[in-house]
């Protein structure tokens, strides 16, 4: 990252931003924003606060997934159960450019914070709701997480070896879909507030409708032929070669399916016949024979270590690459070259290796400005900034209104 961008105002300088989601897909979306200057109040539960502080691996009694997914953002803590901390959500919200929530369907209306409520003390408020089935429709009301909109996407049917279980993709896919087609949302809607009259309004985002956004040709396949396309395993069914491989010490990944690609794939693995077979110089006659091809390739890297098929592949200029595990991706130059890898002070103040920011702007680049919050650690300085006195955030304090 050069001077000038290091120096340039924030993409997103100016944008203020209310948080009221917990754990993945609202806070995902949040973080992203926030990453490129956005101004992130989270508000959460008094109490515990966001459950992702307690998730998965905990050091120094808190998460470190809650360290990047909130860094960039300031806490406050609000008993939503009482009228007057309601009151407080409202008065930030009415100075705010965007809320994000990810609660079911109808909490914001109890709280008396319908959009339509908003948007009378807000007019040019963006609200970005993101639930397991969307605002409307019949099946508003379940509850839904990420790994049914997976499966109600269709996505889960597909990530399996063919006649075995369906298994997850290993990370919450599906609520980072939702997270970043929100994210496209708010930047949509501050798009159009701008350019068309400043006004604001209400971005539904569904997790199984972010997933199903995202399976490319599956249902116009179903439309046209019939087709329910099924799990493939680690190939991608109708396209080859492309799938992974043993070697003597891993697994490959090998994607030889364009037309050249091919035809250097097979020389380097000494199959210059099949490369020159007149039926597989395009995609449909591979995929006819493609046992035939995958068995020739496996024939190959089985007598190899994964280094060297790579490193022989990329010579022969076909994609190829292991698979990366945590270690891997830690000690791997590319990632640290293209500050993929940071390291963030917390403030339990320890130094942790996070996630650099994606994507990579030239002009106005994201960046980290500050680590994830403690509980309510912002609380005073919030309520001060609406203009409460030391004395009125006290007595809000000692009530259980706010923390």
């Amino acid at each position: 990252m050069d001077e000038t961008s290091l120096n340039a105002p924030a993409a997103l300088a100016g944008v203020r931003v209310i948080e009221m989601g917990q754990l993945i897909a609202g806070p995902f979306c949040g973080k992203t924003l926030g990453d490129f200057g956005a101004d992130v109040v989270k508000i959460e539960a008094t109490g515990t606060g966001d459950p992702l502080r307690n998730w998965r691996l905990l050091k120094e009694g808190t998460s470190v997934w809650w360290q990047v997914q909130s860094r960039n953002k300031r806490s406050v803590a609000l008993d939503l159960r009482q009228a007057e901390a309601q009151e407080i959500a409202r008065r930030l919200i009415a100075e705010a450019d965007v809320l994000i929530e990810n609660f079911r369907p109808g909490t914001l209306e109890g709280w008396g914070m319908a959009p339509e409520q908003l948007h009378a003390l807000n007019p040019g408020l963006i609200i970005l709701r993101i639930s397991g089935y969307g605002q409307t429709g019949p099946y508003r009301d379940l509850p839904g997480f990420g790994v049914i909109g997976e499966a109600m996407g269709g996505l889960r049917h597909l990530t399996a070896e063919p006649g075995r279980v369906p298994v997850r993709v290993g990370v919450s896919i599906g609520d980072t879909l939702a997270a970043l087609h929100g994210a496209i949302g708010v930047l949509l809607a501050l798009y159009h507030r701008k350019a068309h009259g400043g006004a604001g309004q209400v971005i539904d985002v569904a997790l199984h409708e972010a997933v199903f956004n995202c399976m490319e040709s599956l249902i116009p396949e179903y439309s046209a032929f019939g087709a329910v396309r099924e799990a493939g395993g680690s190939a991608l069914p109708g396209i080859a070669p492309s799938n992974a491989y043993p070697c003597q010490d891993g697994w490959v990944l090998v994607a030889g399916n364009g037309d050249s690609i091919f035809k250097r794939l097979m020389a380097a693995i000494g199959r210059q016949d099949l490369g020159d077979a007149p039926d597989l110089a395009h995609n449909a006659g591979r995929v006819a024979r493609v046992a035939e091809i995958d068995a020739a390739i496996q024939a190959w890297t089985a007598q190899q270590q994964v280094d060297d098929v790579v490193r022989q592949l990329a010579q022969a200029r076909v994609p190829a690459g292991k698979v990366y595990t945590a270690r891997d991706i830690a000690e791997d130059p590319h990632y640290k070259a293209r500050d993929m890898l940071l390291t963030q002070h917390t403030r339990d103040g320890y130094d942790l290796l996070v996630p650099g920011i994606v994507p990579k702007l030239s002009a106005t680049p994201g960046r980290v400005r500050s680590s994830a919050p403690g509980l309510g650690d912002d609380t005073d300085a919030v309520l001060a900034g609406m203009g409460l006195t030391a004395g009125q955030i006290t007595q809000l304090r000692e009530r259980g209104i706010v923390q």
